[in-house]
């Protein structure tokens, strides 16, 4: 039944996939303005408004629709070789953007309780940890090595 609907789940999930990718690569942006900004007296609920929204209303929804438009794209019979190396490597990767993104959510918690310690330098290393994580994905799935 799936793979009657296999092209508008791609679609979906392609969608969910890019708008989720906008949240991870802007969050960790936020958060360096957050940390070299926090002098400015009065602007650090702004960003806290702002880093909460983001996380809640754009990057948790489009994470479940792109993990469930993808579960469901692997139930399809035949989309998936898992005999290859590619399907095993994107899985990785999945599995490290999703620790990335709890790690961008634990991170707004702190910074809403006022305890951050990390530096904008520290977020500016960590916002290459999903362009690193993207790399492999679409090699994995273009190429299929």
């Amino acid at each position: 039944m799936l793979a009657d609907y296999y092209l508008w789940i791609k679609a979906l999930h392609i969608m969910a996939v890019i708008s989720w990718m906008a949240g991870l690569f802007y969050l960790p942006r936020l958060f360096v303005y957050h940390v070299e900004r926090s002098a400015v007296e009065g602007i650090a609920p702004i960003f806290e408004t702002m880093e909460e929204k983001l996380l809640r209303v754009i990057m948790n929804p489009a994470m479940i629709v792109a993990w469930a438009s993808g579960l469901a794209m692997v139930a399809i019979p035949g989309v998936v070789m898992w005999d290859a190396i590619w399907p095993w490597a994107k899985l990785a990767a999945l599995v490290g953007m999703t620790w990335f993104h709890m790690w961008c959510a634990r991170r707004r918690r702190i910074f809403a309780q006022g305890e951050n310690t990390l530096s904008g330098r520290d977020y500016r290393m960590m916002n290459e940890v999903p362009t690193v994580l993207m790399v492999v994905i679409v090699l994995s799935v273009v190429v299929k090595f």
